[in-house]
């Protein structure tokens, strides 16, 4: 079993930075590809990033692309999301997820076994 805690979210004005981290623990060997998922007040949980187990591949939504950035430590088992320029859109709880599976689809909700419980972001204008 792998458990995901995610922590640096909270509030901050537009324009403003954030970085979230996403600590994993348990059979940690097993994870290959790494995403941060998002989800607004009701709308339906969107993708926004991922990365691979060897970190040479990522991933980004068109919304976040050229604003946030992936990276991952594998040493320290903990994926983290650097988000600059943030917008009153980006207000979500954001999610941590990992895929035990090689195959599976970066960009795809259904690919990730795991789920942290969110972390709150919100972005005043």
């Amino acid at each position: 079993q792998v458990q995901l805690v995610e922590s640096g979210g909270g509030l901050v004005q537009a324009g403003g930075s954030l970085r979230l981290s996403c600590a994993a623990s348990g059979r940690t060997f097993g994870i290959y590809t790494m995403g941060w998922f998002r989800q607004a007040p009701g709308k339906e949980r969107e993708f926004v990033a991922a990365i691979s187990r060897m970190t040479t591949s990522t991933y980004y939504a068109d919304s976040v692309k050229g604003r946030f950035t992936i990276s991952r430590d594998n040493a320290k088992n903990t994926a983290f999301l650097q988000m600059n320029s943030l917008k009153p859109e980006d207000t979500a709880n954001y999610y941590c997820a990992a895929d035990l599976d090689p195959r599976g689809l970066p960009r795809n909700f259904d690919t990730y076994d795991t789920w942290g419980q969110g972390t709150q972001v919100t972005v005043s204008s």
